[in-house]
């Protein structure tokens, strides 16, 4: 009998994460966001890692849709890229397959989970985790898998009573440092040391300009 009433409650979560429509909730996740054409802010980057010590940075974004990112900084060269080169619609290019996983609670903010395998052999990441806002349907949370710089989240918060746009006022981007490549070449044996070891950007971004149009030559290679 216990088996039975067991098998009963699986059968009936299962079912419930059927009703569930992962597409549906991505659709209302690339609908919220394609209201930004284009924009570009002013972010202040803080990297967290205890084998370098690196001053806070000042550095422009700009984002075109549907991919286009450009970052101007004169120390950008010391940052991952995989951080600040994220966009919304980045994660929903090309093809992928999706499945709906779980609710979750993300600072307060009541969440779907949802996982996106990409199905293209072109790409870096293998797997996508999303947390996607309930009420606002905005990414709170993302869990990256990669072929070659190993695992990444990435959590956002949001102001909405002083920006209406479902952009950040604040990113915090963790990942692994040594499949990052922060280690200068050569440094062998400080690769040794922080392998495995976890670090952190955090991105307070401020005085965003929303669709205002940006001219595609923003985004010329010889601008990055």
């Amino acid at each position: 009998m216990g088996k039975m009433i067991f098998l009963s409650f699986l059968f009936i979560g299962y079912n419930f994460c059927q009703t569930m429509n992962p597409d549906l909730i991505i659709k209302n996740a690339k609908n919220t966001f394609s209201i930004v054409k284009d924009y570009s802010v002013d972010a202040t980057v803080k990297i967290e890692a205890n084998f370098i010590k690196v001053p806070d940075m000042n550095v422009k974004i700009f984002f075109k849709q549907p991919d286009k990112v450009h970052i101007q900084s004169q120390e950008f060269a010391l940052l991952p890229k995989t951080g600040l080169n994220y966009s919304p619609s980045s994660i929903f290019y090309g093809k992928y397959s999706s499945f709906y996983v779980k609710e979750d609670t993300i600072d307060g903010a009541k969440t779907y989970v949802v996982k996106i395998i990409p199905l293209e052999d072109n790409g870096d990441v293998i797997l996508t985790t999303l947390w996607i806002d309930k009420s606002q349907f905005v990414i709170r949370k993302i869990e990256s898998s990669t072929k070659t710089n190993g695992t990444f989240t990435i959590l956002l918060n949001y102001n909405f009573l002083t920006n209406k746009y479902p952009l950040p006022v604040f990113m915090k981007f963790s990942f692994d440092v040594n499949r990052m490549n922060l280690v200068p070449r050569g440094e062998d044996f400080r690769r040794n040391e922080v392998k495995n070891i976890r670090g952190n950007i955090l991105v307070t971004y401020s005085n965003y300009k929303v669709n205002k149009g940006i001219p595609d030559t923003i985004f010329d290679f010889h601008h990055k």
